[in-house]
């Protein structure tokens, strides 16, 4: 009874320190929105920000990764909210190589870290300011759980409805 109880004690208590966004929940951040770094970055050099999105595209330089996020809302948690509103888009800059199909398009991610400036890449035809996050601390969240509604047709009633007892028998 003794080693159950203790078995649940310590699996309570790891339940609790296995949330995968503490570390981001914790961290000091400057009050900096993404449209306000898109519309000067270089005001914003060096602030410390936590943006959250859904990946688009992946980009391996050679002693670094760009992550293009179209940048969301975020829940309580820190997970990013996937659907709604973006206040546009910004890079996350990771030190090193960040496999493309661990960080595939439409998985959530988000990231702390501090403004680095600014890069501009075309997005089809227009020239689109990309605020650049260097990246200190990230979380990339399981993909969306996307729901199929199946449509069942309708349950066929016979004209006579029978009862399992005789006596009950009767015409509609």
């Amino acid at each position: 009874m003794k080693v159950l109880s203790i078995v649940l004690v310590l699996a309570a208590c790891g339940g609790c320190a296995a949330n995968p966004a503490a570390s981001l929940s914790q961290a000091i951040v400057d009050d900096v929105s993404l449209t306000q770094a898109r519309g000067a970055a270089d005001a914003y050099m060096g602030s410390t920000v936590r943006w959250g999105g859904v990946v688009t595209d992946v980009e391996n330089k050679a002693d670094k990764t760009w992550v293009f996020l179209v940048g969301r809302a975020l829940h309580g948690d820190q997970e990013p909210i996937t659907d709604g509103a973006s206040e546009g888009r910004f890079i996350a800059s990771f030190n090193g190589f960040v496999d493309p199909l661990i960080y595939k398009s439409g998985r959530p991610l988000t990231v702390v870290g501090s403004i680095e400036g600014s890069a501009v890449r075309a997005i089809g035809e227009y020239d689109y300011r990309f605020p650049v996050v260097a990246v200190r601390d990230s979380y990339l969240w399981e993909e969306p759980v996307k729901t199929k509604v199946i449509y069942a047709p309708a349950p066929r009633y016979d004209y006579y409805y029978y009862h399992p007892y005789p006596y009950s028998r009767r015409r509609w």
